[in-house]
């Protein structure tokens, strides 16, 4: 029981330790190769000593050490720079890992979105580093064999070294161009927070969060942009009903079937606010389209008080604006969860 403990805090607490590391070491490689040992030094360590009051201050300081040894193995002619060995030396405390935790996820989120990288090659990166997938998570997720996966991610970060490409938020002139990535990327990690695609749990509210909250960041870097506000709103109203998505068995619950009295009515709210702002801007987009459904379903008290004639109009444009809609035999080829794989077999056989 305690080791599953650890190693759900451990998964929690890794994205933004590793967003720490690669910023503080500059190289991707390098950083997940000391997480990966310090990860391995908490299963042993944790259990005999307890856990460390904050476990990503304590991870972070192991990894950095780590780090170091292996700078200096690899290249022992090269004097390390003084400010890791500061960093070393001062006193490894919570102030020290709390500041940049904010800046460094949202610095790596638009270092994996730079345009040089191929969208494959963004989402991989984004799955692998923001939200912690193993390389046969994110190799099941492409349904492609884990060598394949494994070398897309290994050519990303060479092309990132390569280029040189820096890790930083760029200049506000230089944001627009990688906005489509930077969204489409957060909401795909709120989509594996929202339905999980590996796990003993369908929902992980972890990365529920961790997406709003970049989602945040992102609008008020770019004030004014309305698909940005349109995913943010989105991501609030689906986030709203995380509660009565599932029953205490575990079983997915369907929109109709769900207790709307446990709805976060102060994040439906909030959403509602932000997509009122992002369509009054008059540039609708697919995000913004897609959260208009949300509001009106997290709007009727009952489901037959539903605007359905709304609802139908809204997702006729969506698919103008971005076609496709998928079969549920296509879905059950691809779901990977149980608990969603059960919901989906359900859905079809209720079709007949």
């Amino acid at each position: 029981m305690l080791t599953r403990a650890i190693d759900e805090l451990v998964r929690r607490e890794g994205p933004q330790v590793l967003a720490g590391l690669i910023r503080w070491s500059g190289d991707f490689d390098l950083a997940e190769e000391a997480f990966q040992a310090a990860c391995t030094q908490a299963l042993e360590a944790w259990p005999r000593r307890g856990l460390p009051r904050r476990p990503g201050a304590w991870l972070t300081t192991v990894a950095r050490r780590r780090a170091v040894d292996l700078m200096r193995r690899r290249r022992p002619d090269v004097p390390l720079e003084p400010g890791l060995l500061e960093a070393l030396a001062a006193d490894e405390s919570e102030s020290d890992f709390a500041p940049e935790v904010e800046d460094d996820r949202l610095r790596l989120l638009f270092t994996v979105c730079h345009p040089a990288l191929a969208p494959a090659a963004q989402i991989g990166l984004a799955l692998r580093t923001l939200c912690g997938l193993t390389t046969a998570e994110i190799a099941r997720a492409y349904l492609e064999p884990e060598p394949t996966t494994a070398q897309r991610l290994v050519r990303a970060k060479r092309k990132i070294a390569e280029a040189r490409i820096p890790y930083e938020v760029p200049a506000a002139d230089r944001l627009a161009e990688r906005l489509e990535g930077v969204l489409s990327t957060i909401y795909l990690v709120f989509n594996e927070g929202f339905s999980a695609t590996e796990g003993e749990f369908w929902i992980r509210a972890d990365l529920c969060a961790e997406a709003i909250r970049l989602g945040r960041l992102v609008v008020e870097l770019l004030p004014g942009e309305a698909e940005a506000e349109g995913l943010l709103a989105l991501m609030l109203l689906h986030d709203a009903r995380r509660a009565a998505r599932t029953a205490i068995d575990g079983t997915v619950v369907p929109l109709e079937e769900q207790d709307r009295t446990v709805w976060d009515r102060a994040l439906i709210d909030e959403g509602t606010r932000v997509l009122d702002v992002a369509v009054a801007r008059g540039r609708p987009g697919p995000y913004q389209m897609q959260a208009a459904i949300a509001a009106l379903h997290a709007r009727a008290v009952r489901p037959e008080e539903t605007d359905w004639q709304q609802i139908v109009a809204l997702y006729g444009a969506l698919l103008r604006t971005t076609p496709g809609r998928a079969a549920y035999e296509r879905a059950l080829a691809l779901v990977r969860h149980p608990a969603e794989r059960r919901f989906l077999e359900r859905r079809r056989g209720e079709l007949g």
